[in-house]
């Protein structure tokens, strides 16, 4: 599958946090969330990204609201719904696994395998933390369906540059996958034990494209996201090209087979609510 050509990047209003827009239509929205910054308000309270949804109306009389959630230092694509109506289409589309996604993450490890599916189901760590997540058994008490594709975009040492897709859409899912493999993403301190104190590395898991199939009969709305700055720092120092591995990501094929999503091979070989 050849990716159809991104919506080019437009300023969002000043609302005093860099939240680059990326596509808009009467109906949806795709920002650019920045890695830190939450979509709902925690219990420690702070900046969220609904303070700045009244900026992006765009003469609308209300707000966009989240059609789906990113983890709040999982930075990238972000889809607002600007209406109710536009709302209710876009949960069915997510909700029924119409909607493309691709993330990107740096791992400590590799799968042994170049590519492939990880088929594991997650439930709560604890009643107390409803969002920590661990895998389970099939058939155990509280587990959920969890699916997600991959494949490996480089080796580099210690390190790896991975292409994501969830095909289910679990709390923490590609985290929670990705540790459960042996190979957890790079600065996560929930499931890679990653240093909780300032200084140490930022989590490395970018919501890299979506593909929303908005109108029957038009081509779907096809977006990507620029690689955050500390995941391009990240790459340069492995001697990668972050916008090479942009694209590398943007041209894995992940497929829909029999209501599921699976990873085909790209034309070229390339050497990725989450």
């Amino acid at each position: 599958m050849t990716p159809s050509a991104p919506t080019a990047s437009q300023p969002a209003p000043d609302t005093g946090r860099d939240l680059p827009l990326l596509h808009r239509d009467g109906l949806m929205l795709i920002i650019d969330k920045p890695y830190g910054l939450p979509v709902h308000a925690g219990p420690k309270g702070g900046e969220t990204l609904a303070d700045h949804l009244d900026a992006l109306r765009f003469g609308l009389p209300r707000a966009p609201e989240l059609a789906h959630r990113l983890d709040k230092d999982t930075s990238g694509c972000l889809v607002l719904g600007r209406h109710t109506k536009a709302l209710a289409q876009l949960g069915k589309l997510f909700a029924s696994g119409a909607v493309g996604k691709t993330y990107v993450a740096v791992t400590l490890g590799a799968p042994a395998a170049d590519s492939g599916r990880i088929d594991q189901p997650l439930a709560k760590r604890s009643p107390h933390r409803g969002w920590w997540m661990q895998a389970v058994p099939k058939g155990s008490p509280g587990a959920q369906e969890a699916i997600t594709d991959f494949q490996v975009l480089h080796r580099a040492g210690d390190l790896a540059v991975i292409a994501l897709s969830p095909v289910t859409g679990r709390t923490h899912q590609l985290r929670a996958h990705l540790s459960h493999l042996g190979t957890p993403i790079l600065g996560d301190a929930i499931y890679g034990g990653a240093s909780r104190l300032p200084g140490g590395p930022k989590l490395h898991l970018h919501s890299r494209r979506v593909v929303v199939p908005l109108k029957a009969g038009a081509p779907p709305v096809d977006v990507s996201a620029p690689l955050p700055p500390h995941m391009c720092e990240t790459l340069s120092l492995l001697g990668l090209d972050p916008v090479a591995v942009g694209a590398a990501a943007d041209q894995v094929a992940f497929a829909k087979v029999a209501g599921h999503i699976r990873p085909a091979r790209a034309d070229h070989e390339t050497g990725h609510g989450a």
